[in-house]
């Protein structure tokens, strides 16, 4: 204990310094207004190095390639791209299913927009191309469109054309929409997106994903369905077609799973040993094409297969513009979407590994590969988890291993496309949901945010019902609109605590919390857990009052009746002298008697030895009649001579350190506390306020004659110690009005002496 007292003394540290309020604060520390910042100076600022800078900018590869560390990186990035490339083979195909178009679709969209992000991405990390999410968002639009027979008749194309003209405009809408958020430095747009309501439509996507893939798995047709509940309906659909399964697709499926599963577990169990790790869906999908040619899947056991994969790249098309305005809604859904994918993952890896990922920028190279790839008819793309993470551990270091793997699936199409013609479907339904098992797993998140943040729990079970119920950009629009209100609730019930001071220190805290803190006598300090703004500056005021003790609206509403009840006494007063002024010659004059001289003084004192004015009779009528607010005498009212309870505390201290802005309603709010508890007779602090807030205080004409910076201090422990010393001993002695007849009869004088507040002459004034 003797070592602990002495580390202790040796962590203790004093300091001396005066009293301050805002005014001394701003006088010692000499504040001045920060210096303003003029960046579209820099707009028009043209030099060689702004040029080159500019460039590296908005296409960065043109500052990483020349510095690119060949002996030391190449090798993993050929391996790296070259271990993508095997999955994003299959994974293309497969998603190209989930968005409702013809498999070879799948590899265009994994090859130029994974060209193009090469040369305008900022993240070394992650694999752009074909993603489950992002497909069945896809999926969902063409199918819903294409459902219409009017509609694709007005196209003048096949039900299969139609998706794919659908597709590709989509994704030059989704191109147009990023690139464009991007250069107006629209990319904080994503933190609007927290990771509950990621985390939670993802989860829905992968049920909707799982869902409108049995229909490949059981071998049955379903009909197309769109809109809100369209998950719902196609789920029932499934069940009630159930008799019709295909049994040689339902087997196809289940034994592709099965060895997808065990190659993935065996990777799990091997990673340490192997150099790269088994290719297991490209092990699956040769292995499946060859064994459906060779058993003839298609005509012997009506297992359905891929079908003609064309073996050229297609000349660049330009979108149908006719489609656009039925798009758009869609559009920005998904580009949103995709944005929020691709940015939380390359956050992820450029803290892992030390570099910086910007937002903006990765929003432009998002786009432009959607853009350049929805001219060449590939669908709207974002980044895959799972091949990221291939990627990154198999030594990618830059974003050559994107360009590797791109490259080979361009020598995939060329010249081996073909070649997958007889591959089941069903393989590529069961490659699939097996790629599900990373986002299902986030079913556990309900578990932990239950212990760890119910508030996040509740945005992730709304963004996931939502979802599910109403579509994914439904469902998006209202997870989005969910948090955000639930953001404005919170600040509407934030946590309202009455301080107290740890003994020797200058420190305060909640006194429900921390029981060694004490309240100092005489004052009240008050704090809250959020800003005041107009949605909660109501509720701020009255937990104020309601944490002090009293009622303050009662005791000015008291206080007011018996002012009133007083003046209503003087009238009494008065019409009671005119009447005997009628009846009586003399003059009759009034004394003021000084706020110095209390009742004892009086009593013990000749009237000639207290400071007296004589007025006549006629000029006291005149100032009763032009002046009524004269009469009221202000100061007799104080809570003492009403005969009102007294707050049990002269001093109160809004501790404001928690406020980031103020508005109007905010300003308002606090003139009216100060001026409702001056009226109980409690002075009132402010303490704690960051100078942008003092800053908008002044421009908000918050300090008067009344309210001055002297009220503002450095720290709650200021305003305390200031209150301490200037406490007032007592209500002020009120000045006593009094009228003195004075009344001449034959036998001598008479003196009448009335006071305001009720209380009878002194014997020695009477007759």
């Amino acid at each position: 204990s003797v070592t602990q007292d002495k580390e202790r003394q040796r962590r203790d540290y004093h300091v001396e310094r005066p009293l301050l309020n805002q005014e001394q604060l701003e006088e010692l520390g000499h504040w001045g207004p920060a210096p303003k910042t003029h960046l579209w100076r820099d707009w028009f600022r043209c030099s060689r190095a702004r040029a080159h800078a500019l460039l590296v900018q908005h296409v960065p590869v043109v500052g990483w390639l020349p510095r690119y560390p060949v002996r030391d990186w190449l090798l993993g990035d050929l391996v790296s791209g070259l271990s993508v490339a095997i999955m994003q083979l299959p994974q293309g195909l497969a998603y190209a299913l989930l968005a409702g178009l013809p498999p070879v679709f799948g590899l265009y969209s994994s090859f130029y927009p994974v060209f193009i992000y090469f040369l305008f991405g900022t993240s070394r990390h992650i694999s752009v191309g074909t993603f489950a999410v992002m497909s069945v968002m896809v999926g969902g639009v063409t199918e819903s469109l294409t459902a219409d027979k009017a509609f694709v008749q007005s196209l003048n194309t096949t039900v299969e054309d139609a998706r794919v003209q659908i597709a590709y405009t989509l994704s030059v809408l989704v191109g147009l929409f990023q690139v464009g958020l991007g250069l107006v430095h629209f990319g904080f747009v994503v933190t609007y997106l927290s990771e509950p309501l990621v985390r939670g439509y993802t989860t829905a996507a992968s049920v909707q994903v799982l869902i409108s893939q049995l229909k490949y798995v059981f071998g049955i047709t379903l009909n197309s369905h769109s809109g809100p509940l369209s998950v719902i309906y196609t789920f029932l659909e499934v069940c009630s077609k159930l008799p019709e399964t295909v049994v040689g697709t339902l087997i196809t499926a289940i034994v592709s799973g099965v060895v997808l599963v065990l190659v993935k577990l065996l990777n799990e169990k091997l990673k340490r040993y192997l150099p790269l790790p088994i290719p297991g869906e490209l092990l699956t999908l040769i292995g499946a094409t060859g064994i459906s040619y060779g058993v003839d899947l298609q005509n012997r056991f009506s297992v359905d297969v891929v079908g003609n994969v064309s073996s050229r790249l297609i000349p660049p098309v330009a979108p149908n513009a006719q489609l656009f305005a039925k798009l758009v809604g869609n559009a920005f859904a998904i580009a949103v979407v995709g944005f929020a994918i691709a940015i939380s993952l390359g956050k992820i890896f450029a803290l892992r590994h030390g570099y910086r990922v910007d937002s903006n920028q990765e929003l432009v190279a998002l786009g432009l590969s959607n853009l350049v790839g929805g001219f060449f008819q590939c669908f709207p793309v974002s980044c895959s988890m799972s091949r990221s993470l291939v990627q990154e551990s198999t030594g990618g270091n830059t974003q050559v291993a994107g360009a590797v793997s791109s490259l080979f699936i361009l020598l995939i199409i060329v010249k081996l496309g073909e070649l997958f013609q007889d591959l089941p479907k069903a393989v590529l339904a069961a490659v699939i949901i097996v790629n599900l098992k990373g986002m299902m797993k986030q079913f556990s998140d309900i578990c932990s945010l239950w212990k760890s943040n119910r508030m996040d729990l509740l945005i992730w079970l709304v963004t996931f019902v939502a979802t599910i119920l109403l579509n994914l950009d439904i469902g998006l629009a209202v997870s989005i609109v969910f948090a955000l209100l639930l953001v404005v609730f919170r600040t509407q019930l934030p946590h309202y605590s009455v301080l107290g001071q740890v003994p020797d220190t200058d420190i305060y805290r909640d006194v429900a919390e921390y029981s060694g803190a004490k309240e100092v006598p005489g004052v009240k300090v008050f704090r809250s857990s959020v800003t005041m703004y107009f949605a909660n500056a109501e509720l701020y005021c009255d937990s104020l009052k309601q944490r002090c003790g009293v009622d303050v609206d009662h005791l000015i509403s008291q206080k007011k009746k018996r002012i009133k009840k007083q003046e209503l006494k003087l009238k009494r007063l008065q019409k009671a002298k005119k009447s005997k002024r009628k009846a009586s010659s003399s003059k009759i004059t009034e004394v003021s008697i000084n706020v110095n001289d209390s009742v004892e003084d009086i009593r013990s004192n000749d009237l000639e030895g207290s400071e007296v004015k004589v007025h006549r009779r006629d000029e006291l009528e005149n100032a009763a009649a032009n002046s009524p607010e004269d009469v009221k005498a202000p100061n007799v009212t104080t809570l003492k001579s009403l005969g009102l309870p007294q707050p049990g505390f002269h001093s109160l201290v809004l501790d404001l350190s928690t406020l980031s802005f103020v508005d109007t309603v905010c300003i308002k709010s606090l003139k009216n506390i100060f001026r409702e508890f001056w009226e109980i007779e409690v002075e009132v602090y402010i303490a704690a306020c960051h100078s942008p807030v003092v800053t908008q205080l002044e421009a908000g004409h918050f300090f008067d004659e009344s309210i001055t910076k002297q009220h503002l201090f450095a720290s709650v422990h200021d305003a305390v110690t200031f209150a301490l010393q200037h406490s007032k001993s007592g209500p002020n002695s009120p000045v006593l009005l009094v009228f003195v007849g004075v009344l001449s009869q034959a036998r001598g004088l008479e003196y009448n002496l009335w006071t305001l507040t009720g209380t009878s002459p002194p014997a020695h004034l009477g007759h």
